[in-house]
């Protein structure tokens, strides 16, 4: 077992060339971006060569061990997922553990490391412009991959540049509504400060967010989820021009990265409607499937903010060959109901002929609503889906009409009329093991041997409508209880 110290040792060792190798990645893009904050006496330098820059960051890595030290304990604690004893020392006890994800803790490290430098270089009162140049770097250099660290950290440090604020030290959140309940509606805390973009940390965080445009697909991908993100945030989005990166984004030659656009549509309507009909027209001409199946499955968030534009969405993947597609996008039919009652009706009814038996057993799921809205059933959608013969629909239809008996039994009887010429034995055999009698009643009464049968009588459920009642004299409930004899 090796000691604490050589533990460290071997984690400093592989931090270092990593951090050198993500300082190399980060430094393809020249020249730098001015910092935002500096003094006035001693304006900023801009360093003259690459070298410089990676001299610099290795000189501080080993200059600072205890900074190293301090971040190594940090990250340790984090990545552990349990630890026996409070008083063990997690860099003997999990050694060799530890020692087999030293890729894991060297991101972490960096993603530490970069954060210091930047908060430090972040500080009004005293700017260290070195670091500045440093954390840029890094944040470019490690924003390698669409998930983990890069996405949620690099992220939170992208934001921290455009704002030029500290990593840490600025906190915001949703305005509050009557959904939400504060602990104090009157007090005023830094965490409700509206967040305000810094001319010269936008440039910055263009300078990382273009590098990222031109780079690999992992690295086009992070951008589009950042943007996804930055949303959120209505005064950086016209700040850093979201709504252009994301335009371009959809052209983007991979598949993957275009359909990872289709999140960002429901959220950049609300701030941009034109750029988000702009992306809808070029992502719905373009026939890649995975960029497809990606817009149907976004079709439900799609119809609540853009729903002119998600109607022909959802009539182009209704006409798609692939399974998947139909199944995703017959699925959202239910949406079309708080857009219009009449089409959505109307738009059944032509699905319930539709080639794909997926788009016909999706219909199961807003029958019900159907029903509730038009009862009638004038287009005759109940016949032509028991007809249809599918046992998933038919499970579904025999639990409705079973209990349509109990609530309604003239529709019952109107609809037993519409599906005349149709097998309908399994409905009688589910209706008999609820109550045979009944099944037998309707099955007379079709073939002309007896009435209709009555509605059924439900017992009606006492609801309180928590209002005190008065209370019974006393020789009223004494003698109450004595007409109910003794009680075991």
């Amino acid at each position: 077992m090796k000691s604490k110290r050589e533990v460290a040792d071997i984690i400093f060792s592989r931090l270092e060339l990593d951090l050198s190798s993500s300082l190399s990645a980060g430094l393809e893009s020249w020249p730098l971006p001015s910092p935002p904050f500096f003094d006035k006496d001693f304006p900023p330098n801009p360093p003259s060569s690459k070298n410089q820059i990676l001299e610099l960051g290795i000189g501080l890595l080993k200059a600072d061990k205890g900074m190293f030290d301090r971040h190594l304990n940090l990250v340790v604690d984090l990545i552990i997922p349990h630890r026996m004893n409070l008083t063990d020392d997690p860099l003997i006890v999990h050694e060799r553990w530890l020692l087999r994800r030293l890729d894991i803790l060297s991101e972490r490290l960096q993603f530490a490391i970069a954060t210091e430098w930047l908060s430090q270089a972040l500080d009004a009162s005293n700017p260290d412009i070195d670091r500045w140049w440093l954390a840029l770097v890094m944040i470019n250099g490690l924003s390698r991959k669409s998930s983990g660290q890069p996405l949620h950290q690099g992220y939170h440090l992208v934001e921290s540049i455009a704002i030029a604020e500290r990593p840490g030290t600025w906190h915001t959140k949703p305005n509050p509504s009557a959904a939400n309940i504060d602990w104090n509606p009157h007090g005023v805390v830094p965490r409700n400060r509206i967040v305000s973009p810094n001319p010269t940390g936008v440039e910055a965080a263009k300078w990382v967010m273009r590098n990222l445009s031109i780079g690999n697909s992992e690295r086009r991908i992070l951008l589009i989820e950042w943007c996804r993100l930055l949303l959120e945030r209505e005064p950086l989005i016209k700040a850093l021009d979201i709504p252009r990166i994301l335009i371009d984004s959809c052209k983007d030659s991979d598949s993957q990265a275009a359909s990872k656009v289709v999140l960002c549509l429901p959220k950049l309507a609300e701030s941009n409607p034109s750029s988000a009909s702009e992306c809808v027209r070029i992502l719905s001409n373009r026939e890649d499937l995975t960029i497809r199946r990606a817009i149907a499955d976004s079709l439900p968030l799609l119809f609540r903010r853009i729903p002119n534009e998600a109607k022909d969405l959802f009539e182009l993947m209704l006409k798609d060959t692939d399974e998947s597609v139909l199944a995703a996008a017959s699925s959202s039919i239910g949406e079309i109901k708080n857009l219009d009652k009449k089409m959505w009706a109307d738009k059944i009814e032509v699905l319930c002929n539709h080639p794909s038996r997926t788009v016909r057993r999706n219909l199961v799921h807003t029958l019900r609503d159907y029903l509730g809205e038009f009862s009638e059933d004038s287009r005759g959608i109940i016949p032509k889906m028991w007809a249809d013969g599918d046992e998933s629909v038919l499970t579904r239809l025999r639990e409705l009409l079973v209990r349509m008996d109990e609530i309604d039994t003239q529709r019952f009887a109107t609809t037993l009329l519409s599906l005349k010429g149709l097998d309908i034995e399994s409905l009688w055999l589910l209706m008999g093991v609820k109550n045979e009698d009944r099944a037998v009643q309707w099955q007379k009464w079709l073939i002309g041997e007896a009435e209709q049968p009555k509605a059924l009588i439900v017992e009606e459920v006492y609801v309180s409508d928590m209002i005190e009642g008065d209370l019974p004299k006393l020789n009223d409930a004494l003698e109450t209880l004595d007409d109910m004899g003794p009680v075991d």
